[in-house]
């Protein structure tokens, strides 16, 4: 049996070391090429059926965990969620991952991610799905549908070039009724002064959208809103936020948008509230239901904030639940 403790470990080391100095043995020193210094494209894809479908990376953001990022929990017991996950120190990680559903007929993207706008100021931790897209051999004119979830920043403003030009000339918009209803009322903007998050969202909507009417098909819940893609009420993050059942012969998936923030924290936690939802009590109450029916189902379950490429299955755990992520499959 093999002892491997420290003192081996530190030995072998200094063993390997002596001899690159001694040159008992012909070991490289210096890389044979440059390093990249750039990380490789971010798509994945899996099929649903007949479907071919492609998980987008748009990028993933690390910052200073707010005070308040989850509103009803002690910011010690975030912190300690964060550092459980092996995030950066004090620091919370938010990946973005659009997803690309090719049904035979209707290529449709569901969610925008960051918008390109994005990629410099963030030294491209953000706003890559174009590149991506494209890497993927996907050309932006080509699709068909954007689909989206809610009308949040990190999932409209890929609708646009960093010039204002539309990033998807070609596709029809479909929104959510009652999420298009909230962000472009007047009156709930005046209601949300006090807020300077909710006054940058009702004013992040009148820009991305402006001209835009004439684009934008508003669907209900409980629709095919297209083929083999149905909408599912999942309320609370904000108030027309909605999830997809894409099903193709008997295969399914659930896209389930925002369900959930970052799983490490609020599908391991249900109950806390984080600080993006408009209603944290309803997005409490559609999280169990949602995860009650995926884990019933044994359903996979694509998350746009899970870690790429955000595909997994979701198991109860008592009042809790975990996220299973699914294996990397090297064929499609």
């Amino acid at each position: 049996m093999t002892d491997l403790n420290r003192r081996h470990l530190f030995a072998g080391a200094a063993a390997v070391g002596a001899a690159a100095v001694t040159g008992l043995r012909p070991i490289a020193t210096n890389a044979a090429v440059p390093q990249a210094g750039a990380q490789a494209p971010g798509f994945y894809r899996y099929k649903v059926g007949s479907f071919e479908c492609t998980s987008i990376n748009d990028g993933a953001r690390s910052f200073p965990m707010p005070d308040k990022f989850v509103v009803n929990i002690p910011k010690e017991e975030a912190l300690a969620a964060a550092d459980a996950a092996y995030m950066p120190k004090g620091m919370v990680t938010v990946p973005f991952n659009p997803q690309l559903i090719n049904t035979g007929s209707k290529l449709v993207l569901i969610d925008t991610g960051n918008g390109v706008a994005n990629l410099e100021p963030s030294k491209g931790a953000v706003g890559r799905t174009l590149q991506n897209l494209q890497a993927a051999g996907v050309d932006p004119k080509s699709i068909d549908i954007v689909l989206l979830s809610h009308l949040h920043p990190d999932h409209t403003n890929g609708i646009r070039l960093a010039d204002g030009s539309l990033a998807f000339p070609n596709a029809e918009i479909m929104v959510p009724v009652k999420d298009w209803e909230f962000w472009t009322s007047e009156d709930n903007a005046g209601k949300a002064q006090s807020s300077e998050m909710m006054k940058n969202y009702f004013a992040n909507v009148k820009k991305t959208f402006a001209g835009l009417e004439s684009k934008v098909t508003k669907y209900e819940w409980g629709k095919e809103v297209a083929p083999g893609i149905t909408s599912i009420a999942t309320p609370g993050h904000t108030p027309g936020h909605t999830s997809f059942a894409v099903a193709s012969g008997d295969k399914k998936v659930l896209i389930q948008s925002d369900v959930t923030n970052i799983p490490e924290f609020f599908l391991r936690n249900p109950d806390w509230h984080v600080a993006f939802d408009t209603d944290g009590a309803l997005a409490q109450e559609t999280r169990h239901k949602f995860y009650d029916m995926a884990a019933a189902e044994k359903a996979t379950v694509v998350g746009f904030h899970f870690t790429f490429p955000s595909v997994g299955h979701v198991e109860k755990d008592g009042a809790k639940y975990r996220l299973i992520p699914s294996a990397w499959n090297p064929t499609i």
